[in-house]
């Protein structure tokens, strides 16, 4: 799986990229995309957002921000094993979250809007939670998938920003 995840997000993660940290931090998992967004940025990715419970109040930015992709990140009930990812394209978010979730817009609505207001393309990159308890912070379940794809999505960045170069020298 760890392959096919790479080998996807290589795939995905073409032109502009943005990431979307969605979630609640006070709530355990729930605040997955939250805590992996901040990894990110601390490591130095540009294009981070961390909208929280709200990702609709991001709208204008995802929608204006001249993205090629976006990349949501969020805990998201999947019925898998804990710490388990899923990683799915808007069409995808749109027929498993049509309009069901803890957020005030649905993930698919929010996903068909910016699809449909920009050239970007939207995408899920999610986890099973374990626990959705207050102050609990991350479960081990949780915090290991978010180290892992943490340093996948670096290297494969990392790997990106040198194919660009390779062809600017080229």
């Amino acid at each position: 799986m760890k392959h096919d995840l790479r080998a996807a997000l290589e795939a995905a993660l073409t032109g502009k990229t943005g990431f979307v940290g969605i979630g609640n931090a006070d709530r355990g998992d729930d605040g997955f995309g939250v805590w992996l967004a901040q990894a990110l940025e601390a490591s130095g990715v540009p294009e981070v957002m961390i909208a929280g419970t709200v990702p609709e109040s991001r709208i204008t930015s995802l929608i204006n921000g001249g993205f090629d992709n976006l990349i949501f990140l969020d805990a998201v009930e999947t019925g898998a094993d804990a710490g388990s990812v899923v990683f799915l394209s808007a069409d995808h978010i749109k027929s498993r979250f049509p309009q069901v979730s803890t957020h005030k817009i649905g993930l698919g609505t929010l996903a068909r809007l910016i699809e449909r207001e920009s050239s970007a393309r939207v995408w899920l990159l999610g986890m099973q939670p374990v626990a959705l308890r207050e102050h609990s912070g991350l479960s081990e379940a949780a915090h290991t998938t978010m180290e892992l794809l943490q340093r996948i999505l670096l290297d494969v960045l990392a790997r990106k920003v040198q194919i660009e170069a390779e062809c600017i020298n080229s």
